[in-house]
């Protein structure tokens, strides 16, 4: 089947590589800035609080209120900045959505100012001296403090979390993507502002421009407004992991009604790999959806979990799965889940459940890249693995993967971590 979207048209411009896709399938054209560094304990806390300083005042619109009356101007546009961890990478990323002047009776040229806007944002933040606006960071400081403990409010994302900071201990993947509570008093406007000086200098950065857009306006915006200094972007150095064949499990009490029994496994298979379709396949049949393994046989037959999932983490090489059970039933959920994996790689799974697997993530990604930041994060893939998988591949190469590969697939899994948050009452 053909993708229209895999025409991604790149080009390397100052310091960055411009992506262009065009489509008219959207009414409005989406930019999308990324940038990329590796994660560090030093600068991950700096680097979450960045995107919300920026986004929030520049020196032509210096408070929130005039950059978001602004975007009302511009037929409300929107504006909006995102962290994210891929592997062992940090990503910033900031997006602005505008409407396609070709839908509107004025004429006012929209994307040359969203263009602008972007390189508003980017280029001229609102500084006092050699410092970011100190009211500003302030402000943004005491956000970010809620940001990181809300992660401990709810408890589903605190179990997530701390089966990371168990299983990557040593690992910068185990750095929370919103940084460190106690790193946030310690940045200043100034060391912030320098902070912002080189990542500028040295993140792999990416332009991405989705809409019913013409390609050579679109690099002479690109070209007139966001230059940068060429760089040879900071890699990770990859540093094998050896598996700990202990299984290391740890528990934790807290007043919680429901236990959350996360584990965590080593796929030992990265994005990019030539079996990595065979293992989206393998976690859709295992613990990916509602018709998989361990919401089938966890919490519709056994009656033992309030939910149970499993998700992967495709530049790391992680499964996890997750489920909600109660405190008494830990030890007979953890086998269930065990005899799930030993199922999968005995091969003891349906044609039909193959089938109708390979439906389901098909269906899942054509959703995903019916939106433009979907679909971005789609591409993006391909930055973050130094890969260059198309479309059109990705689904042809999981629609071809065989019950022999999922099975190959489902051996060199390996369980690392066992994490259960338990209540003060669990009876042991």
């Amino acid at each position: 089947m053909d993708v229209a979207t895999a025409a991604e048209k790149i080009t390397e411009l100052n310091g960055y590589r411009l992506h262009v896709i065009p489509t008219e399938k959207y009414k409005t054209n989406t930019l999308i800035w990324k940038m990329k560094a590796p994660l560090t304990k030093e600068d991950v806390t700096k680097r979450a609080l960045l995107p919300q300083v920026l986004q929030s005042s520049s020196a032509k619109y210096s408070s929130t209120t005039a950059l978001r009356s602004y975007l009302d101007e511009l037929y409300g546009a929107t504006l909006f900045v995102d962290l994210s961890k891929k592997g062992e990478y940090h990503i910033m990323s900031f997006s602005i959505e505008i409407a396609n002047e070709k839908f509107l009776s004025d004429p006012s040229p929209l994307l040359r100012k969203g263009f602008e806007l972007l390189a508003e944002i980017l280029t001229n933040p609102n500084l006092k001296g050699n410092a970011f606006d100190p009211g500003t960071v302030e402000k943004e400081k005491r956000t970010q403090k809620q940001r990181i403990q809300s992660v401990f409010d709810d408890k589903m994302r605190y179990s997530n979390v701390r089966l990371i900071q168990e299983m990557c201990k040593g690992e910068p993947y185990a750095l929370e993507v919103n940084g460190d509570a106690a790193d946030v008093d310690a940045i200043t406007p100034e060391n912030l502002y320098e902070y912002y000086q080189d990542a500028f200098l040295s993140d792999e950065m990416d332009l991405y421009i989705i809409g019913d857009v013409d390609e050579e306006e679109v690099k002479q915006f690109a070209s007139d407004l966001l230059r940068f200094e060429d760089r040879t972007p900071k890699k990770l150095v990859q540093e094998k992991v050896t598996l700990n064949r202990q299984v290391n499990e740890v528990k934790e009490q807290q007043d919680v009604k429901q236990g959350k029994l996360n584990i965590g496994y080593r796929t030992n298979i990265v994005y990019g790999d030539s079996d990595y379709f065979a293992l989206q396949v393998f976690n859709g049949i295992f613990g990916g959806f509602s018709h998989s393994k361990l919401f089938i046989n966890v919490r519709e037959k056994a009656s033992l979990a309030y939910y149970a999932a499993s998700r992967l983490e495709s530049h790391k090489g992680l499964m996890m799965v997750m489920s909600g059970i109660d405190l008494k039933n830990y030890d007979q959920a953890v086998g269930i889940i065990h005899d799930q994996l030993e199922a999968m790689r005995n091969g003891d799974f349906t044609d039909e459940e193959l089938v109708q697997t390979k439906a389901v993530i098909q269906n899942q990604i054509l959703e995903t890249i019916d939106t433009s930041r979907g679909l971005t994060e789609i591409l993006y893939h391909n930055v973050v693995a130094d890969a260059n998988i198309n479309l059109d591949t990705w689904l042809k190469e999981m629609q071809n993967v065989t019950k022999e590969e999922i099975i190959a697939v489902a051996k060199k899994i390996e369980i690392d971590t066992i994490y259960f948050l338990t209540g003060t009452e669990a009876g042991k």
